[in-house]
């Protein structure tokens, strides 16, 4: 039996909760400021857009959360994205936690309410695209990897019609938008690494794709923007 079709272990499940969970609670847990309710928002609204899309995905595509879970456990994952991915799970977990950082030592000041709700609204944005991206996408995994196991091929519909990595152009929307909601200036230096290294990591895996995965070259030359649409078209030599 593959092992996208075995039971998820007590043990993973523990582990993705307690992530879940602490981690969007990270600027209360530090700044034990209780009435913060920018923060409240920020943590509500991190944990119940990933329970509803994993929910949705649960049912639609009944083994892509296995897979997932499993992640880091396969020997054909990538070896530059068993440095990668690891990388960006941690710099997702740094901005909620310098934001706590920020609160608890008064580092800079506030933004405007308009700029929060602002903010809020980028953020539900880039959970709906990030959510949209996961239920169409049943290959969605955590690591870069050619899931020969799952009969891996290109997908193109759904908002993948727009960018060919929509589920990182919805990531880094919430990356961007999250230090305007907490009011932290600090906030934005792990937004910057983390921007890079979603950056190289989209990168790599489009070149993967392209050389990896039957059907993706023909799939690039007709989407030619890979994380964000208008942002310049991304001519490959390889495709022309």
């Amino acid at each position: 039996m593959n092992n996208q079709h075995k039971t998820i272990s007590p043990r993973t499940i523990i582990r993705m909760s307690l992530a879940v969970i602490i981690i969007p609670l990270l600027p209360l847990l530090i700044s034990w400021r209780w009435d913060w309710w920018e923060a409240w928002v920020y943590a509500l609204t991190c944990i119940l857009s990933f329970a509803t899309s994993r929910a949705l995905a649960a049912r639609r595509h009944p083994d892509l959360l296995a897979e997932r879970a499993r992640s880091m456990q396969y020997e054909d994952t990538e070896p530059w994205d068993r440095l990668l991915a690891p990388l960006v799970g941690l710099g997702g977990g740094l901005i909620p936690l310098v934001a706590g950082l920020n609160a608890l030592f008064d580092w800079s000041p506030t933004f405007s309410p308009p700029a929060k709700i602002l903010s809020l609204l980028i953020i539900l944005a880039g959970y709906a695209l990030g959510t949209y991206a996961l239920l169409e996408n049943p290959f969605f995994s955590g690591v870069v990897r050619i899931q020969t196991d799952r009969d891996h091929r290109a997908v193109s519909s759904g908002p993948y019609r727009w960018v060919r990595h929509p589920g990182y152009a919805g990531g880094l929307l919430t990356y961007l938008a999250t230090p305007f909601l907490l009011d932290s200036l600090w906030a934005f230096l792990p937004v910057a690494l983390l921007t890079i290294a979603l950056v190289i990591r989209t990168e790599l895996e489009d070149r993967t794709l392209q050389d990896k995965l039957e059907g993706y070259r023909d799939y690039a030359r007709r989407v030619r923007y890979r994380l964000l649409p208008g942002g310049g078209r991304e001519i490959d030599s390889s495709l022309v």
